[in-house]
């Protein structure tokens, strides 16, 4: 256990005032949007993107009474029963308490760093190990310099060692996670071009890896890497590879009919072959990496053949999911620990669409009298509505909660008693352990669709947003196009993200399209694109802020509001300042400033314009002459105004160009969902769409596929079918060859036209089976320009029949 007293002994500190009791520290605290009951919190005012001082009021209102802060002129006289730590940095006092915490901790410390396969080698030894090891694994991805510590701060004795993920992006960043972790093990994984950009060039990126094993006893790596040389004298190098100095040597791999692989190793004089449930080679080398751990542990090679045969692929993503009675389905049902459990909470609470919160959880590892008591604690801070467990151990919990709450000794009871369980208008977290087979309950209560899907990455989405966010000075407002269904990704389920991570402002096309916001719990500001007469009524009933673009728009809003007695109602103002497309022209500032002092029924909020061509170099004095243009009449329309507007120009190009159009507020869309126009920043797709295999054909030269007989086929082909057409939004300018699609990393061409509800594929010199997953568009940006249009066109032509699966971890 921790006090204020304790930690203040332990983080290096400037001053501090205490007051009252020493407080029991529990839980580390930086965001507020995640604080339940703050009581036992410490919360840090990390300064990042936000400054988390700004935030102190929000954590005292949420009941925290203890702070650390570098900001020295804080008025503590408004916090009259907090305590306050100040620091100098704040995220290095946080690091140095979480190393602290560390170093209690006496049993092996396993860190694992590499390019890409952290997260999968850490869930996999920990499945690999449970049956001996009572394991700690930080959660998910919480490898970076915050995730770091506070995976740390969440380990204690009563695990027999330890899996901690270390991700870096540039260099320099090593050294504060190696001293944080102090690994005894090391694990390497790979070198890949992920964040490649963060670094001069690949041998600096793996000699900053490197120093994660400054420390350690022992490090595990394949031997393809040129890793030995920037390791520490002294530090026992465990290596795998085909080389004949490897430790674990491989003498062979070969598939083993549709889904397994057969590899076999020599290792001190044995030879043995493995079966694994694997064929691509990522799996292989990942699978490889946790053989070789078990080897240095000491598990003999039978044994370890045995845990090899079990393993399963991993969904390592908190899915969110359209459920049956307009329910939303949060599953996350690969694995059950207290940190996780947090996580999918966070991001339950996170949903606003339904007011109802239901949580259906199975029982977890290793549930001993201490653990009993947390798990206890933490679902007592939560304010669900219905919870629903599945295992006897559980037991204790139904009368210890005041929370409605049912027992279920298996899985089969709540799969029989869900026929009888209504849920209708709620948000249901689905969390379990592998062992306990809960994805079978997601699929019950989850909507059937069409198959193939739209995979929505949130944690892509969310670095995107911070990514454009880091460019932008402090006081400059963001707001987050939304339209055209989020540019085919989603709704409420986007919005619900950008609500949560505080963007400013929402826009979207259509009034319809802000309605279903507000009626799914979205309560930011939104404005609509070139609204007209038929949506006034919505407008008003919704408080949804319309663009007005035009005198009869303007004249016919002012005679609605006028109508009704509305006064002050918000909108924004379009000037057209090149673009030709909606807007005031410039010479049309004076009489629309007249119009707008002769009514108090409109307020202008904000007055805006769009850039035509910020991405473009070759335009960019005509960019310059649109700024100026636009700054010139909103300054001559102020003063008639007699008050300040938000001015706003920047579109996602003119944020990465263009820092002269910053003003008040930029507007980021296409950027938001991973499409870099422009090529200068590090951005993550945030949408993958997936289809399947329905059938495969062998066919013989001279044969056709396809309407009109357009496919002729000039050699003996294997032809797929696969079930996406041009209704699902695959153009029918992808057929005959033009469409690329890939199965198991081996691209394939489209043969014949693309019909409606289903396309074929020449899959005859790859290896593919029916049902194997098909990724549509490989390369996004090829595609568009395969068919000469823009990535966008692709994005919101994908059909709403398309299901969309949301993933978050």
């Amino acid at each position: 256990m921790y006090t204020l007293t304790s930690i203040l002994a332990i983080i290096d500190h400037q001053r501090y005032r205490f007051v009252g009791l020493d407080l029991e520290i529990v839980d580390l605290a930086y965001d507020t949007r995640k604080i339940r009951h703050g009581g036992q919190s410490l919360f840090f005012a990390l300064r990042s993107i936000r400054d988390g001082h700004q935030f102190i009021g929000e954590a005292y209102r949420k009941g925290v009474r203890a702070f650390v802060v570098s900001q020295a002129d804080i008025d503590t006289s408004i916090y009259p029963e907090a305590n306050f730590i100040w620091v100098e940095q704040v995220m290095a006092a946080l690091q140095q308490l979480a190393q602290y915490h560390r170093m209690q901790f006496k049993k092996p410390v396993i860190g694992i760093t590499g390019s890409n396969g952290k997260t999968v080698v850490k869930e996999w030894l920990t499945q690999l190990l449970l049956g001996d090891k009572r394991v700690y694994q930080s959660p998910k991805s919480y490898n970076s310099q915050l995730g770091v510590a506070l995976a740390l701060w969440n380990l204690n004795d009563d695990y027999d060692c330890a899996l901690i993920e270390a991700g870096i992006s540039q260099e320099g960043e090593m050294e504060n996670l190696a001293s944080m972790i102090r690994p005894d093990l090391g694990i390497f994984t790979n070198i890949g071009v992920a964040h490649a950009s963060g670094f001069p060039s690949k041998q600096h990126k793996l000699a900053e890896k490197a120093k994660l094993f400054a420390q350690a006893e022992a490090v595990i790596f394949p031997s393809r890497y040129p890793i030995a040389p920037l390791l520490p004298d002294g530090l026992l190098q465990f290596s795998f590879g085909d080389k004949e100095t490897d430790d674990v040597r491989i003498l062979q791999i070969e598939r083993e009919g549709r889904a397994h692989a057969a590899v076999r190793v020599a290792y001190q004089q044995e030879v043995a072959t493995f079966s694994i449930p694997f064929q691509d080679k990522a799996s292989i080398e990942n699978v490889l990496t946790c053989l070789t751990v078990l080897l240095y542990m000491g598990y003999s090679l039978e044994a370890i053949s045995q845990k090899l045969a079990l393993l399963r692929p991993l969904e390592m993503r908190l899915q969110l999911k359209t459920g049956k009675n307009n329910c939303s389905i949060i599953d996350d049902t690969y694995s059950n620990d207290l940190a996780s459990l947090q996580i999918a909470l966070d991001f339950l609470f996170q949903q606003q669409q339904h007011r109802k919160k239901t949580l259906i959880l199975s029982d977890m590892e290793g549930l001993d009298a201490k653990l009993r008591g947390k798990l206890l604690s933490l679902l007592q801070k939560q304010e669900l509505d219905r919870i629903l467990l599945v295992g006897e151990r559980l037991q204790y919990l139904v009368s210890e909660l005041t929370t409605p709450t049912q027992l279920y000794a298996q899985t089969e009871d709540l799969l029989f008693a869900l026929k009888d369980i209504a849920f209708t208008d709620e948000t249901i977290l689905v969390k379990g352990s592998r062992a306990y087979h809960l994805e079978d309950v997601s699929q019950q209560i989850a909507a059937k669709s069409h198959e193939t899907v739209l995979e929505i990455n949130l944690n892509a989405l969310e670095h995107n947003l911070q990514t454009f966010r880091s460019l932008l000075p402090a006081d400059v407002k963001l707001m987050a196009m939304v339209k055209a269904f989020s540019y085919g990704s989603g709704s409420y389920e986007v919005a619900n993200l950008l609500q949560f991570n505080k963007v400013d402002y929402l826009t979207v096309a259509f009034a319809d399209e802000g309605v279903e916001l507000r009626q799914h719990g979205i309560n930011l500001p939104i404005m609509v694109l070139s609204p007209d007469e038929q949506v006034f009524e919505s407008l008003l009933a919704h408080q949804l802020e319309p663009e007005i673009y035009s005198f009869r728009i303007l004249k016919s809003f002012i005679a609605f509001l006028e109508a009704r007695q509305i006064t002050d109602f918000p909108v924004h103002i379009k000037i057209d300042t090149g673009m030709h497309r909606l807007g005031f022209m410039p010479e049309e500032m004076e009489r629309l400033a007249g119009l707008l002092q002769a009514t108090d029924t409109v307020r202008p909020k904000s007055v805006f314009s769009h850039l035509v061509a910020s991405g473009s170099a070759a335009h960019d004095a005509f960019t310059e002459e649109q700024i100026q243009v636009f700054l010139q009449h909103v300054t001559q329309l102020e003063e008639h105004l007699g008050y300040r507007l938000v001015r706003h120009i920047a579109n996602t190009s003119g944020i990465v160009r263009w820092p002269s159009a910053y003003l008040d507020m930029v507007r980021l869309g296409i950027g938001l969902y991973g499409v870099d126009m422009d090529g200068q920043l590090d951005l993550e797709m945030v949408s993958t769409l997936k289809t399947t295999i329905t059938q495969i054909k062998a066919l013989k030269a001279g044969e056709t596929v396809g309407y009109d007989r357009k496919g002729v086929l000039y050699r003996d082909s294997r032809i797929a079918t696969v079930k996406i057409g041009y209704a699902d939004g695959y153009n029918r300018r992808f057929g005959q060859g033009v469409g690329k699609m890939m199965i198991a990393g081996q691209t394939v061409h489209t043969v014949g036209s693309i019909c409606m509800d289903m396309c074929m594929l020449d899959v005859t010199d790859v290896l593919a089976h029916e049902e194997d997953e098909v990724l549509v568009f490989p390369d996004l940006m090829q595609a568009a320009h395969a068919i000469g249009t823009i990535p966008y066109e692709l994005l919101v032509n994908i059909s709403s029949r398309v299901k969309r699966v949301y993933f978050y971890g």
